[in-house]
């Protein structure tokens, strides 16, 4: 990796990191925000990813036992890399997420999310995706371990929504980890 790239990064995961804990003493408790780690696969190939959650940005609380809806901005950086000789061997991916977090009851979780996607070339492992652009399509699961603590389970597609031919796409089963504030 160069010098500049190895920079980049060192940045952009400091102004991560630097944003999160400047906005930890403003959540509150059911919609604070956090950092999530996540690794995924996918067909010949695997994503490294760091995501910044804020807060909840809406909140809605149904009655009865029916939990909470809460809508949750997901900021991220990724890195995949493919299996074997396949070409090109990897990519960054920088992406902008709103997701629904449907909260039955106090610790298990539905998530649904689409939103925009930037990859750093159009094509990876063998595949040309076309665009750098793309949209990132995500349902998911998880489990809040302690008040501060979240794993969780996802399936992710990303395409390009046939803005341009050929249109593969990409997806990635992942397992994430997440710290809240």
């Amino acid at each position: 990796m160069h010098l500049n790239k190895k920079k980049t990064l060192a940045s952009l995961v400091g102004l991560v990191l630097a944003g999160a804990a400047a906005m930890a003493s403003a959540q509150s408790e059911g919609t604070q925000g956090g950092v999530t780690l996540q690794y995924g696969v996918g067909d010949h190939y695997k994503r490294y990813t760091l995501n910044y959650e804020t807060a909840s940005v809406w909140t809605h609380q149904f009655g009865g036992n029916w939990g909470r809806l809460d809508l949750t901005p997901e900021f991220g950086a990724s890195y995949w890399t493919a299996d074997g000789s396949r070409t090109p061997g990897h990519a960054w991916q920088f992406s902008a997420i709103p997701m629904f977090r449907w909260w039955a009851g106090e610790r298990f979780y539905l998530e649904a999310g689409i939103g925009a996607t930037l990859f750093s070339t159009t094509r990876f492992a063998n595949e040309n995706i076309s665009t750098a652009f793309q949209f990132g399509d995500h349902v998911g699961m998880g489990f809040l371990l302690t008040p501060n603590n979240r794993i969780g389970l996802r399936y992710s597609h990303f395409s390009n929504a046939s803005i341009k031919r050929p249109n593969p796409g990409l997806d990635a089963v992942q397992i994430s980890y997440t710290y809240q504030f």
